[in-house]
């Protein structure tokens, strides 16, 4: 979501709005409390090595770009990599720009994305390709707002009113965006084809992708909104059935491609546990079905920032985000990648938020994908030269890219600038432990050390100074065999 006018607008809100929210909040609080998650479940790739994904959103001007492409060029991924040592990109999609007109698919458009994700499959990136929505589309009322997804033909607004507001997502209580979203949800009964119709398209993404080895994932739907159906009644009911219908078409195409699901925005965002069921990917062999949820602090979308007095307040947010994330991955029985979480880095307080969530994220095992790369504020460039601003520092972290085992633990001390992956021997698993290790972190260099289990051999490591990642090859053991990694600067 754009959040650019956030902070100010917000504080307007009206006391009963805020007495709401203060209450759903405390009734999540006493939802999730002192629940014991289940097993980490993690992402893998083609040699069964655990990733670990560190990116951003690939972009919010994507939205407003005639052609529905964002900006990014061949020599910003470049850039972006040489600066922060990214591995991931969610890279934006459009309904509307796919599919202009029922059944007739914008080959030029595929081309377009296709070029892009060539871009980051050159320098080694997994590319998470998200079919964005936000207001349900454009169409609703194209001369008023700036909503974005769907295309024309599958928006129905029944002649219903769809006035601007003075904070954007409100607009979506506008009576002719909700009647849009009970039409593609089937509440209404009148348009039952819109779901199909959109599983459809999530086919057609796939066919064009399934042999592109850098696309690890599809994301379904950005930030669902139920219209007038909420709440558990909504993730449980037509958001797992409009899952399962892309999850069922995707899969006749491509077995292998991560399917990444996210529960209801509203509410799920700030920190409420969402509803949805178990889902059953119909591949062959294990699931590959990825939670991916965003993360909007309530205290901070109601304009309080990660600094002085509002700081506990909103450490109790992340620290229910964190509680009810884990929930509802446990329940799924998948991996959790955090799709979005982004402010305005000129706020106060803003960079601590920044390398707040992202130590939040390695303590959960889980990857994570900033919002968003723009020039607006909110992303790591100062102006469109590519100059850097002040989010390049904190996004430029020690990380291990990829685990050959099962991850254990991974400690980030950044003080000490102090990398640990400790990790256990899997069955099925190939090839290096890679570890990306800035320059300045480690300006002078890096001691590595390995702590192996008795008797398995020697281990061996490679570092590549280009693209600073240095590569452990462990030897492979018994199952269970523990290996601890240790990285200090010289």
């Amino acid at each position: 979501m754009p959040r650019q006018v956030r902070r100010r607008l917000t504080r307007r809100l009206p006391t009963a709005a805020l007495v709401a929210l203060a209450l759903l909040l405390t009734t999540a609080v006493a939802v999730v409390t002192r629940h014991e998650p289940g097993p980490t479940r993690y992402i893998t790739d083609e040699r069964g090595r655990a990733l670990f994904l560190h990116g951003f959103n690939t972009s919010g001007s994507a939205k407003s770009d005639p052609e529905r492409l964002p900006w990014i060029t061949e020599e910003a991924v470049q850039r972006e990599y040489d600066l922060m040592g990214t591995n991931f990109v969610r890279l934006l999609l459009q309904w509307q720009a796919l599919e202009p007109e029922r059944d007739v698919y914008d080959e030029a458009y595929l081309d377009a994305v296709a070029e892009r994700v060539d871009w980051y499959a050159e320098r080694g990136y997994h590319v998470l390709l998200d079919m964005h929505q936000d207001l349900y589309g454009r169409f609703t009322s194209p001369e008023r707002h700036s909503g974005n997804g769907a295309p024309k033909w599958a928006t129905h607004t029944d002649g219903l009113p769809v006035e601007p507001r003075e904070m954007w997502e409100l607009v979506y209580l506008e009576p002719g965006v909700v009647r849009s979203f009970d039409h593609f949800w089937g509440t209404t009964g009148d348009h039952p084809e819109l779901m199909d119709e959109y599983a459809d398209a999530w086919a057609r993404v796939a066919a064009r992708f399934a042999d592109a080895p850098a696309v690890l994932g599809y994301d379904l739907m950005n930030e669902p909104f139920g219209g007038s159906l909420q709440g558990p009644d909504f993730e449980s009911g037509p958001l797992a059935e409009l899952y399962r219908r892309c999850a069922a078409r995707i899969r006749e195409v491509d077995q292998d491609t991560w399917l990444f699901v996210e529960g209801q925005a509203v509410g799920v965002n700030w920190g409420l546990p969402s509803a949805l069921p178990p889902l059953i990917d119909p591949r062959e062999g294990e699931p590959r079905i990825v939670y991916a949820p965003h993360a909007y602090p309530l205290p901070m979308d109601l304009g309080q920032p990660y600094a002085g007095g509002s700081r506990e307040t909103v450490e109790t947010s992340i620290e229910l985000w964190s509680e009810s994330v884990r929930t509802t991955a446990e329940r799924l029985e998948a991996p959790i990648v955090l799709g979005e979480f982004g402010l305005d880095v000129s706020g106060e307080g803003a960079l601590d938020y920044v390398t707040r969530m992202l130590a939040e994220t390695e303590d959960m095992a889980s990857g994570r994908a900033y919002w968003s790369n723009d020039h607006d504020g909110w992303g790591p460039w100062a102006d469109e030269d590519l100059t850097p601003g002040p989010l390049v520092a904190a996004m430029n972290r020690a990380y291990p890219r990829a685990v050959a085992g099962q991850p254990l633990e991974i400690g980030n001390d950044a003080d000490a600038a102090r990398l640990t992956v400790r990790f256990a021997v899997r069955d099925g698993v190939s090839g290096p432990t890679e570890l990306y290790l800035p320059e300045d972190t480690y300006p002078e260099g890096f001691e590595l050390s390995v702590d192996a289990p008795d008797g398995v051999g020697d281990w061996t490591s490679e570092w590549d100074g280009r693209r600073r990642v240095l590569f452990v090859e462990t030897p492979s053991g018994e199952p269970g065999d523990e290996y601890t990694l240790t990285v200090v600067p010289e």
